[in-house]
C-alpha cells in the first residue's frame, strides 16, 4: 500500500503540542543535553544489569524530566499509564479494551486541551502528553494483536504484537524513556522490550557501537537548530499579524511565507535528531542490516534530511518528515479503517482524528484539509506527466532543472500555505493572513483540480479498443 498515509495527511503530523518552543530553559536542558548523559549512563553501568534495574532506571530518569519541566502536573502521565495498564489486566485482549483505551485516553488529552489551551505557544503538561496518548493506545492495540493468530496479523502486526501481559514497572518504563517522553519518536513496547533485553545491539550481549552515528546526528541537530535560531528572529509568526506584513506587496508575502516554512520547520527537525540520537546512542535506534550488510541506526529516525532537502514533491516532504508518527497512524488509525469498505473515507477520518490530535483550535482542520486537497491534486498531475509521451520527455530533457527550479518554488510556497492556519491557531488570524494573499492557495488549487482533467484529455492518447474478434 505503499505510504498510503500520504494521502491523509500528515504533512504535518509534527506535533506543534510537543515542540511548541524551545525557549522555555527547562525544556531546552531536556530535550538537548541531558538525554545523552542518561543514555551514557545506561550503557557504561546498567546495559549488563537485570531488567527490573533498567526499568526503574528509565522510569525515574523520565519522571525527573518530566517533574522539572511541569512540577506537580506529571500526576497526568502518571494516572493514564496506571489506567491504561489496568485496563489492559481487567479487559485483556478484547476490542472492548481497544475501545476503553482510544476513548479514555484521547478524551483525557483533549480535556487537557479544553482547560489549558490559548492562542499562543505554550509549554504546559500537554506538550509530551499528546506523544503520550499515541503511545498508551498504540500498547492497547498491539497488545489486543498479540491474541490474533499468525495468519490473522499482517506483516507489520507481526512485528509489534505482544505475545505476553507486560508488568506495569514495563509499562512505566516504557512510558517514561528518556529517548521519547517529551517529543518522542514513537516506538513499541516490543521495540522497549528488546531494548531491555540487550537484543538492540551491532554487538550480541555488548552495548552497541553507537557513538559515532549518535554523534552524527547530534551534530546535524545543532546545524538545523542554528539556521532556525538565526532565520527564525527574521521569519516569525507574529510577523503575519503585523500591519508592515500586510503593506507589503502581494510577490513579497509568497516568498515570506516560502522561506518562513523552511526555516521554521527546522526547529522540529533539530528537535527530532538530537532526540534520535540519544535513542541511537541507548541502543533503541538500532535496526539491523540492510542489504549491503551495513548496519544501519534508523529504527527511531524521524526525518530523512536529504530527502526533505531535495524532494520537489509533497509527498517527497511528507514521507520525509515525522516518520515514525506518521507510521503510527498508518497502522494504527488508516489501515484499521479497511472495515469501511472506501478508501476515501479512511483516509479522511484519518485526517479528523490527526486534526483533533494536534488541538482543538480551527487552524488545525483547515491546514489538514488543505494537504488532502494539495496531495491529491499533486497525484493527478504527476499521472499526466507520466502518462502523456510529450511532458514525460520533458520532465527527462535538459529541461528538467528549469522545471525543477519551477517545482520547488511551488512546492515550498503551498507547503508554507496551510500550515500558516497551523500555526496561528485561530480563525481571525489565519483568516487575516490568508485575506492579504487573496486566498491565493485555495485558487491555485481548486483551478488545478478543474484543470487537469481536461489537460489529460489533451496531452495523454487515447487507448485505443480491443479489435473485435471473428466470430
Amino acid at each position: 500500500m505503499g505510504r498510503i498515509i500520504n494521502l491523509s495527511t500528515i504533512v504535518m503530523c509534527h506535533n506543534v503540542c510537543s515542540f511548541a518552543s524551545l525557549h522555555t530553559p527547562n525544556l531546552f536542558l531536556s530535550v538537548f543535553p541531558v538525554g545523552y548523559p542518561f543514555a551514557l549512563v545506561y550503557r557504561w553501568f546498567l546495559f549488563h544489569q537485570s531488567a527490573t534495574v533498567v526499568h526503574l532506571f528509565h522510569t525515574f530518569s523520565g519522571l525527573a524530566l518530566a517533574t522539572f519541566n511541569f512540577g506537580s502536573q506529571v500526576c497526568h502521565s502518571l494516572l493514564c499509564v496506571v489506567i491504561q495498564f489496568l485496563l489492559l489486566r481487567l479487559m485483556g485482549r478484547t476490542v472492548t479494551c481497544v475501545l476503553s483505551s482510544f476513548i479514555f485516553q484521547m478524551i483525557y488529552l483533549l480535556m487537557g486541551y479544553y482547560y489549558t489551551a490559548t492562542d499562543e505557544y505554550d509549554i504546559k503538561w500537554t506538550m509530551p502528553h499528546c506523544v503520550l496518548t499515541l503511545k498508551l493506545i498504540g500498547l492497547a492495540l498491539d497488545y489486543y494483536d498479540g491474541g490474533k493468530e499468525q495468519s490473522q496479523m499482517s506483516a507489520e502486526q507481526k512485528k509489534s504484537a505482544l505475545s505476553s501481559t507486560p508488568s506495569l514497572l514495563e509499562v512505566f518504563g516504557f512510558s517514561y524513556f528518556y529517548g521519547g517522553f517529551l517529543v518522542g519518536p514513537q516506538f513499541t513496547l516490543l521495540s522497549y522490550q528488546k531494548l531491555v533485553s540487550r537484543e538492540m545491539s551491532d554487538v550480541p550481549g555488548q552495548p552497541p557501537s553507537s557513538v559515532v552515528p549518535a554523534l552524527k546526528r547530534f551534530g546535524l541537530g545543532l546545524i538545523t537548530l542554528t539556521i532556525f535560531t538565526i532565520g527564525g528572529v527574521h521569519y516569525s509568526d507574529s510577523y503575519f499579524l503585523t500591519d508592515e506584513f500586510e503593506a507589503h506587496p502581494f510577490w513579497y508575502k509568497c516568498v515570506y511565507i516560502l522561506v518562513w516554512v523552511k526555516i521554521n520547520l527546522y526547529k522540529y527537525i533539530s528537535c527530532w535528531l538530537i532526540t534520535e540520537g540519544v535513542c541511537v546512542l541507548s541502543g533503541l535506534g538500532y535496526n539491523g542490516k540492510n542489504e549491503k550488510g551495513e548496519h544501519q541506526w534508523d529504527a527511531c529516525a524521524n526525518v530523512r534530511v536529504w530527502l526533505f532537502e531535495t524532494t520537489p514533491l509533497f509527498t517527497g516532504t511528507i514521507n520525509s518528515f515525522n516518520i515514525n508518527t506518521n507510521a503510527w497512524v498508518a497502522r494504527h488509525v488508516f489501515k484499521r479503517l479497511r472495515f469501511l469498505g472506501n478508501k476515501l473515507l479512511s483516509q479522511m477520518f484519518t485526517l479528523l482524528f490527526l486534526a483533533i490530535w494536534h488541538g482543538l483550535h480551527s487552524g488545525y482542520l483547515i491546514c489538514f484539509s488543505l494537504e488532502f486537497i494539495i496531495v491529491n491534486v499533486e497525484k493527478q498531475a504527476q499521472s499526466l506527466v507520466r502518462d502523456s509521451p510529450l511532458l514525460a520527455s520533458v520532465a527527462q530533457s535538459h529541461l528538467y532543472p528549469f522545471v525543477y527550479v519551477i517545482q520547488q518554488l511551488i512546492h515550498w510556497l503551498f507547503m508554507g500555505y496551510p500550515l500558516v492556519p497551523f500555526c496561528l491557531f485561530t480563525y481571525d488570524k489565519w483568516l487575516k493572513v490568508y485575506s492579504s494573499i487573496y486566498f491565493c492557495g485555495h485558487i491555485f488549487f481548486l483551478v488545478a483540480f478543474l484543470v487537469l482533467p481536461y489537460l489529460r484529455k489533451v496531452f495523454v492518447p487515447r487507448k485505443r479498443g480491443s479489435e473485435k474478434k471473428e466470430d
